[in-house]
């Protein structure tokens, strides 16, 4: 997952939540840092994005393939 990619799929689930969810749920799959912390230290994206989906119980049938681009045609 690339960071627009993960940066779309919090859009998309978080809606206008999403700036707010980013900066200031602390997960603690990537060590306690909120989800801005641990892209900012260098974690990959999907693993935030897989971090902020258990915390907040996003249903695993959103936790894969939100975000991604179209295919081209």
């Amino acid at each position: 997952m690339r960071r627009s990619e993960f940066t779309r799929a919090v859009d998309a689930e978080f809606g206008a939540r999403a700036a707010s969810v980013v900066a200031d749920l602390t997960l603690g799959g990537v060590g306690h840092r909120t989800a801005a912390e641990a892209l900012a230290d260098g974690v990959d994206p999907r693993d935030v994005w897989l971090a902020l989906c258990v915390e907040a119980d996003v249903p695993e049938s959103r936790r894969h393939g939100v975000g991604m681009r179209e295919p081209r045609r």
